[in-house]
């Protein structure tokens, strides 16, 4: 029988061979093709090795059979031969029509469609069987990608006419795989449970919904055993090595177990810190730059903050290139480590130009603008630096980065790269209240921070309270002068009542008009100049506050005014959605001499954001405000602060605290003091992640008439814990308090909460 089939192999070899070589060439007089259905002939003419008048020969015509089965777009080619005419036979690939999901939840079907277009499976591209594996493939690890372990894919090819096909990817996705255990062997100066709490993978816990952090991705993994290492060498284990991981999926694909063996090391404590090297003669400058502490446990972060704080003085001087090397020199036996640092400064460059890439929408002027290194100047690195702070204030990109690169040909010369990432800079802010006198409060604000990519701010607020109406126009040209002078204009109508205890119909409005202009004195700190022109109208109804009345029947129903108003900020906080340190100040006053109601009015605000550590951060808000009238006349009573609710003192109704008439209106004070106090810390269960945070609080505040002090004995104070999250819709902050200090009289609110999107 082998012997049969042998010889079989053997006879057809021969005959394949013989018909080949009965081949002669030949001139080619004319090439036809037929078998096209959507291919246009352009293409395989284009492809042939050969032209009419050619000589065609076998070598040839393999080397076209060749070059059309490269094409990808062919199932089968043959040639044929009649009277020096050559006939080019193809029979077309299928062309795929369209491509359908069934079953996926986990992924968006555009996502999927995207990422199979990356392997070459498309609709509209020519169907291959091969590329419809690779395919499945690329599936399954989009959904391992996510810990789907026993994701199963089947591929459906439905011909339709005209030699075209759908294909169908059905996708049973089953469970997400869950890590069991995570176990670290080795460890012996640390638990194995405060290792474990440094990772962001962890165990199903009771936010893991929120998180995923028991999905294991082979990128986190990676991701944890760096924060793992770090945490050694931040602690003098200089020598600290990860000796093994082990990652095990159970049978049914279900649980993970991970298993991190490693190797401590002594720990090393640093015995001197040296200087090797070009320090350009200012070794002191750079010495007092030195974080590393000697006689305490050699610190991995110190030593890179202290070199990169000597890169960065190296590119103050102009010197780009500067090379900074750490060398430790360890004493085994003393347990006590050496540091070298070793400096080179090469040479000194200029910047040759500035490019910017990612800014889709943003215009480029709008971001060259707050570059403080120029073109064809030295290179600075603390100007650099600046540059790139400032554009990530504007707070139009998700990222921001920037970074140096050589110019070919050139000693002296560096091109600045800045890569941004756009993110969406319109907000639609919602804000609500539950109150057993309002019920729900609703406010509704539009505010576009870049509008139309041209930095300038555009917002439209209405506020549909039961006591306060506001309906607010403004823009603001942070650029209205080359110097950076803003302009900002304003337009506004606020209709209000103060709170009562009973109904009434009455209503104070004020209609204005405001012009500003914002005047930057340094990096961080700018000063405003502005006008107004108000009117305020005091329309009588039922159960007005008497205060009213009295201000109304002295100087009129109507009255008009034109504040002359002077402000300054400072802001170096290091986020503006979730700070963890820094500093935020802001004073402003404004000075009505013309008008009807001629008074002054100042308020303050401070806060200090302290790191305690990476998770937990400690958040001070100190607010003052006072008002005086001017000319003989009293403050006038539209013009009081009030105090209570959310963004004051948590506990107490909005706006209820501080004086009230013989109405029982509560109708606020020239003065007021507010004090906030919170800790913020990581929600249980969800590791490091600061987007969802809980927070505990402590309040205090009131507000004060004309002619009382400041009395410390009468501020209400609360307390309490709230949740803040940066959520998918945008930011929302909840609060449940209870009062410390109350009087009798008080209105209370336990819980209250607000929450704005992004669109």
């Amino acid at each position: 029988m082998l012997s049969f089939l042998k010889i079989a192999a053997l006879s057809f070899c021969l005959l394949i061979a013989s018909q080949a070589a009965a081949v002669e060439p030949f001139a080619v007089k004319d090439i036809r093709v037929e078998g096209l259905q959507r291919v246009e002939p352009g293409t395989v003419f284009a492809t042939l090795p050969f032209r009419t008048g050619d000589t065609f020969n076998d070598d040839k015509g393999t080397a076209a059979i060749r070059a059309l089965f490269a094409l990808g777009l062919f199932k089968d080619v043959r040639l044929e031969s009649k009277d020096g005419v050559l006939i080019v036979v193809v029979e077309e690939r299928p062309t795929i029509q369209d491509l359908n999901f069934v079953g996926t939840k986990e992924f968006d079907k555009d996502n999927l469609a995207k990422a199979l277009k990356e392997v070459g499976l498309a609709t509209g591209r020519a169907y291959d069987k091969a590329l419809a594996d690779r395919a499945e493939q690329e599936l399954k690890r989009q959904y391992v990608s996510r810990s789907l372990y026993g994701a199963e894919v089947v591929t459906t090819v439905t011909p339709i006419e005209r030699n075209r096909v759908n294909l169908t990817f059905t996708v049973i996705e089953g469970e997400v795989a869950k890590i069991k255990s995570i176990r670290i062997v080795g460890s012996k100066a640390f638990r194995e449970s405060t290792l474990r709490d440094q990772l962001d993978l962890d165990t199903t816990g009771m936010m893991s919904w929120y998180t995923k952090s028991d999905r294991y991705t082979r990128t986190k993994f990676n991701a944890d055993l760096e924060i793992l290492r770090s945490y050694y060498l931040t602690r003098g284990y200089l020598e600290f090595k990860i000796d093994s991981t082990q990652v095990a999926l159970s049978a049914d694909k279900q649980k993970v177990d991970i298993t991190i063996t490693v190797t401590e090391g002594l720990r090393y404590v640093v015995s001197s810190v040296d200087l090797r090297g070009n320090y350009l003669a200012k070794d002191e400058e750079f010495k007092s730059l030195i974080k590393i502490a000697v006689g305490q446990p050699y610190n991995s972060e110190a030593v890179a903050v202290t070199t990169k704080a000597f890169t960065d003085l190296f590119g103050k001087f102009g010197f780009a290139f500067a090379q900074i090397e750490s060398i430790p020199e360890i004493d085994k036996a003393t347990a006590q480590v050496k540091l070298i640092l070793s400096a080179e400064p090469a040479r000194r460059a200029q910047v040759r130009q500035i490019n910017i890439s990612g800014n889709s929408k943003t215009k480029d002027e709008v971001i060259r603008r707050e570059f403080r290194q120029y073109e064809a100047s030295w290179y600075d690195g603390d100007k650099i630096k600046l540059s790139r702070d400032r554009v990530d204030r504007l707070s139009y990109f998700k990222e921001v980065k920037i970074e140096t690169q050589e110019v070919a040909g050139t000693q002296d010369q560096v091109d600045i790269n800045l890569a941004v990432v756009e993110k969406p800079t319109g907000n639609l802010t919602l804000g609500a209240g539950i109150s057993s006198t309002e019920g729900l409060t609703l406010q509704f604000g539009i505010q576009q921070d870049n509008a139309f990519g041209t930095g300038h701010f555009l917002g439209i607020n209405i506020n549909t309270s039961k006591y306060n109406r506001v309906y607010s126009i403004n823009t603001t040209n942070p650029y209205f002068t080359a110097e950076g002078v803003s302009r900002t204009y304003e337009l506004y109508q606020r209709r209000t009542r103060p709170y009562t205890t009973v109904g009434g119909d009455y209503q104070l409005t004020t209609t204005g008009f405001a012009l500003r202009f914002g005047i930057p004195f340094t990096e961080l700190d700018r000063v405003f100049l502005g006008v107004s022109a108000e009117q305020i109208q005091i329309e009588s109804g039922t159960s007005i506050p008497a205060s009213y009345l009295a201000y109304a029947d002295t100087f009129g129903y109507t009255s008009r005014s034109y504040p002359l108003t002077l402000g300054w900020s400072r802001d170096d906080r290091d986020s503006l959605l979730v700070p963890s340190r820094g500093q935020y100040q802001r004073l402003n006053s404004d000075l009505a001499k013309a008008g009807d109601a001629q008074y002054t009015r100042t308020s303050y605000q401070f806060q200090q954001y302290v790191p305690i550590n990476k998770q937990y951060t400690f958040a001070l808000n100190t607010e003052l405000g006072w008002g005086r009238g001017l000319g003989g006349r009293p403050f006038p009573v539209f013009k009081d602060f009030y105090s209570g609710g959310l963004g004051s003192v948590r506990g107490f109704a909005q706006s209820s605290l501080g004086p009230r008439d013989v109405t029982g209106a509560y109708i606020g004070g020239p003065k007021k003091l507010t004090l906030n106090a919170e800790i913020n810390t990581p929600f249980p269960g969800a590791g490091n992640d600061r987007t969802l945070r809980l927070y505990g609080f402590y309040d205090a505040g009131n507000v004060f008439g004309e002619n009382d002090a400041y009395d410390f004995s009468k501020l209400r104070t609360s307390t309490g814990v709230g949740v803040s999250w940066i959520s998918p819709l945008g930011p929302l902050r909840f609060a449940i308090a209870r009062p410390v200090r109350a009087f009798s009289g008080d209105r209370i609110e336990r819980f209250q909460f607000q929450f704005g999107t992004a669109f």
